[in-house]
């Protein structure tokens, strides 16, 4: 009997969401024959089956949340193909969304029950080491159950989750000598050894969130399991890079004569000569000239990154997400021109695979073209920079020949980057970001 399990479905992704089952119980599968959907917050997934054989066994009903490593479904191997076609099988309870018989715990290599392992994730963990606080005791208020931040701080401070909001009851007075909610914070940020975040509705200190009254007109709209998850990797990387951002103006003259002379000739290839393909191969040749903002912070230390994997964030109907162009280094100006058009293509419809999403080391940004002159990204991590873009307008410049100044009009552009003051300083930073001016500005590429 062979196990399926929850792989690992794309950096930083730790779960996945069973959002079909292609197959019964029952069942004869070859290898590689697709098993069932998983839906991420990053992606939609194929599992595919290890082996041939028959379903033996589907451990979960699809909408269950499984942390990697987690049981899906069991194979056997000997089974034989004539008596997984004997006769058909109605669909089992599990694929047809009720809930599947509860599986037998699995022990892990500590002996310990896996399958009743709080939900959580790994900086939760961290957390909870650090306070001294046992997961098994403490109620999940997330997702599913998923242990939160907030569930470990309260649970830190002896106090449980309200599911609901109650009437307001004013607190007893302290005995003598009682350590204040301030303090006690204070004493559980020293614990854990960094900054704790505010806690919802509770504050930070002598600080409390306003309570939310309902009003009429008002629409409460429950984040997606995406923007739940984008939001707790934007909180996380404000909170651990200390974020610096620098403005460069570019004057796109150059490469704006340049795009409009090839455009026509990358459209008949198949290929759009955008301004963002001029920006992303610009800072390709940056990174391989200054290697430093092509890294990660490890714990005492960082790396250099070989690797050149150029992020470029892509709108989609279910939200942002930023697949990577690898290699991007090796690439020319078509090279990438093509990969951008293919990368946002398959995003817009739902066909972008979790090794597109992974190995990301820079992003550029473009948020648009309407009213964005230019704004400081959030840093994706674990990243150490992102170059976001602004809008195009023709704006009145001096322009230098001769010696001698002259005034025209020229589309120009503000690039802002975002830099992880940790291992970058604002020396190499601005150096990176004059670079990638100078390119644009001089129109230097390779058509």
């Amino acid at each position: 009997m062979v196990d399926v399990r929850m792989p690992q479905l794309g950096e930083s992704v730790l779960e996945g969401t069973v959002s079909r089952w292609l197959v019964r119980e029952g069942d004869f599968v070859k290898r590689e024959q697709p098993l069932l959907e998983v839906a991420t917050d990053k992606a939609d997934t194929e599992i595919p089956a290890p082996i041939a054989g028959r379903v033996a066994r589907i451990a979960v009903a699809e909408g269950t949340v499984v942390a990697k490593e987690g049981l899906l479904c069991q194979i056997d191997e000997a089974a034989a193909e004539s008596q997984a076609t004997a006769e058909p099988r109605p669909p089992s309870a599990a694929a047809a969304g009720s809930p599947a018989p509860a599986p037998a715990p699995a022990q892990g290599s500590n002996g310990h029950d896996e399958s009743a392992r709080p939900l959580s994730s790994p900086s939760t963990k961290k957390l909870a080491l650090e306070s001294g606080v046992d997961l098994r005791g403490v109620q999940g208020t997330g997702d599913h159950g998923r242990i939160t931040r907030d569930d470990v701080i309260r649970a830190a401070h002896g106090a449980t989750a309200e599911p609901a909001p109650a009437p307001k009851v004013s607190a007893p007075p302290q005995p003598a000598g009682a350590a204040s909610p301030a303090a006690e914070l204070s004493q559980l940020i020293q614990a854990s050894g960094g900054f704790v975040p505010p806690v919802p509705g509770v504050g930070f200190g002598a600080y409390k969130v306003p309570p939310y009254s309902p009003k009429p007109g008002d629409k409460v709209v429950p984040f997606s399991r995406r923007r739940r998850i984008t939001a707790d990797h934007m909180v996380y990387s404000k909170v651990t890079s200390p974020h610096v951002v620098t403005v460069a103006e570019v004057d796109l003259h150059e490469t704006s004569k340049l795009r409009d002379a090839h455009k026509d000739e990358f459209k008949k290839a198949g290929a759009s000569l955008t301004f963002l393909s001029f920006i992303c191969a610009a800072a390709v040749r940056a990174l391989r000239e200054h290697p430093e903002l092509n890294a990660r912070v490890l714990e005492n230390s960082y790396v250099v990154l070989r690797d050149v994997n150029l992020g470029v964030a892509v709108d989609t109907p279910g939200g942002l997400i930023v697949p990577s162009i690898k290699h991007a280094d090796e690439l020319a100006l078509r090279g990438i021109a093509r990969s951008i058009d293919e990368l946002a293509g398959r995003a817009k419809s739902g066909k972008i695979t979790a090794d597109d999403l992974a190995n990301t080391t820079f992003t550029v940004s473009n948020p648009g073209l309407k009213g964005n002159l230019f704004g400081g990204a959030i840093i994706s991590q674990p990243n150490v920079g992102i170059l976001r873009m602004g809008e195009i307008k023709k704006r009145v410049v001096v322009v230098t020949k001769d010696k001698e100044d002259s005034i025209a009009i020229h589309p120009v552009m503000f690039l802002a980057l975002s830099y992880d003051h940790r291992i970058i300083d604002g020396v190499l930073a601005n150096s990176f970001l004059w670079r990638v001016t100078d390119i644009l500005s001089r129109g230097e590429f390779e058509v």
